[in-house]
């Protein structure tokens, strides 16, 4: 048959099933079983029946579809390639198919309320987890309001309405500051953007470690570098030309980290001999770096079954309540001791 001359009845009469059946079937009716809905799909692509406005969001069989949506970053590229991003990812692809569900990965980086609106109501899927928060955070406050099927990824801010899964920054933070100052580093360098409300929250961790230790902060000391390798090395090689003296780096993530481990060592220092760092994220390559990295490790495993149940068990962010994720601090060959 050519796709001209095929219609839904000679897909049913191939098929054996009433019309009415194979037109469920098509559109991935519960009331059809699998098998026969696996046969009807498989004949109207073999016969060029043009079914492809019937699809569903995912494939047949599946108890629901998630859209994962990653918004124009704010310190971190964004990029599929970004280590921690490929963690998050595996973490959110786990639960959803323990809970028998699809990821749909979308193309989008919405900017802006109206980008972020049409990301949740242009999608076929059941849901919308949002992989950060950029500087959307008043956008997502206004989301709420007109539709609560999604949750967000990020930290947890003050007058927030919707629901966000995030590390415990704060404590991440102070933990990494707090065991470099025992260790008897004075003068500790925390390296990474401000701006991403997760390092912001890292460099609030950092300020209250330095205080509960009684080590003053030097403005000098808190070093502005991107979420990339590249990045962080320049910032630590400027560091290192100017003569400034330090002892330590709590870094923002650990490919911040590796920057600064890489200019050190290229500039001579010992690591952890003379400076000890720390980075955050505990990413696959931390631990085969050599030095092998010591970093505060997020639980990304969790992570993905709270977004997954929030999202399908609570009604997404109207479920309210936020939840963080606890950090563990991991020492490795960086820091010592």
């Amino acid at each position: 048959m050519s796709r001209k001359t095929t219609r839904l009845e000679d897909i049913a009469r191939l098929a054996g099933v009433s019309i009415a059946t194979a037109s469920r079937a098509l559109n991935d009716s519960p009331a059809v079983n699998d098998r026969t809905k696996q046969t009807i799909w498989k004949l109207a692509k073999e016969h060029d029946y043009p079914f492809r406005r019937h699809m569903p969001a995912g494939p047949i069989g599946a108890q629901g579809t998630i859209a994962l949506v990653v918004p124009r970053p704010q310190g971190r590229e964004g990029r599929l390639s970004d280590p921690f991003f490929l963690e998050l990812l595996a973490g959110v692809g786990e639960a959803a198919r323990e809970r028998g569900c699809d990821l749909l990965m979308s193309h989008i980086s919405p900017a802006n309320y109206d980008e972020l609106s049409a990301a949740l109501n242009t999608s076929r899927a059941d849901g919308v987890i949002f992989l950060g928060q950029s500087s959307l955070h008043s956008a997502f406050n206004r989301l709420v309001d007109a539709d609560h099927r999604f949750v967000v990824w990020g930290a947890e801010l003050p007058d927030q309405d919707y629901c966000s899964i995030g590390s415990d920054n704060i404590s991440g933070g102070r933990r990494a500051t707090l065991h470099l100052a025992r260790l008897g580093r004075k003068r500790i360098v925390f390296l990474g953007d401000l701006d991403p409300p997760e390092a912001m929250q890292r460099h609030r961790g950092y300020l209250d470690a330095l205080s509960q230790s009684g080590l003053d902060v030097d403005a000098a000391l808190i070093v502005p570098a991107h979420f990339e390798v590249e990045s962080a090395e320049a910032a630590v090689d400027a560091l290192i030309r100017r003569g400034l003296d330090f002892d330590g780096v709590v870094a923002a993530s650990d490919q911040i980290a590796l920057g600064a481990v890489r200019a050190l060592l290229h500039a001579g220092v010992e690591v952890p001999g003379q400076v000890s760092v720390i980075g955050f994220d505990n990413v696959p390559f931390s631990r085969y770096s050599r030095p092998a990295l010591s970093t505060i490790a997020q639980d990304t495993m969790k992570a993905g079954r709270l977004m997954v149940s929030k999202l399908l068990d609570h009604g997404g962010a109207a479920a309210g309540r936020s939840e963080r994720v606890p950090t563990e601090l991991i020492v490795r060959e960086t820091c010592g001791g």
